[in-house]
């Protein structure tokens, strides 16, 4: 059997957009800086890594197929927060991002990565954006780098 996997390395021609919401922005700033960190760790230039800020989750899958039309990013990291409140908006806004991203990443054939949190309480978002479940904004740097790693020996 033949085993094909990616390795967490940076290619020096890749460049990486972080799709970032300003809303619930201490936790979403905790998990950029994850991100950021992850991919600087991992041998990627400073210079190679753009960051577009977009009000909400909402505008993340859209922002993220202009963005893969363009072609000038290995990958796509989205990374937002959205915290269930009384209302069904919640799912509305957490599942129609998730469906976007992986749209758009089977549209244009590339890895974007979904680290926009969905949970019920704050507390649990903390504990995904540098508390006791780690930092999910590291996870996608990480996975990112793998996956393009992957792609190039597809």
């Amino acid at each position: 059997m033949n085993i094909t996997s990616g390795t967490v390395r940076a290619h020096p021609d890749s460049r990486f957009a972080i799709i970032a919401s300003r809303w619930n922005p201490r936790i979403v700033d905790a998990l950029v800086d994850g991100a950021e960190r992850a991919l600087l760790e991992h041998g990627v230039a400073a210079d190679a890594i753009d960051l577009i800020r977009v009000p909400g989750a909402w505008e993340i899958p859209m922002t993220a197929a202009k963005l893969a039309a363009a072609g000038a990013h290995a990958a796509i990291l989205a990374l937002g927060c959205v915290v269930r409140g009384e209302t069904r908006h919640y799912e509305h806004v957490a599942d129609g991002c998730a469906e976007g991203l992986m749209r758009v990443a089977n549209e244009f054939r590339m890895p974007v990565l979904n680290g926009v949190l969905a949970v019920e309480r704050h507390a649990d978002a903390e504990a995904r954006a540098g508390g006791k479940h780690g930092n999910k904004g590291e996870e996608v740097a990480l996975a990112a780098l793998e996956m393009i790693d992957l792609w190039r020996s597809l």
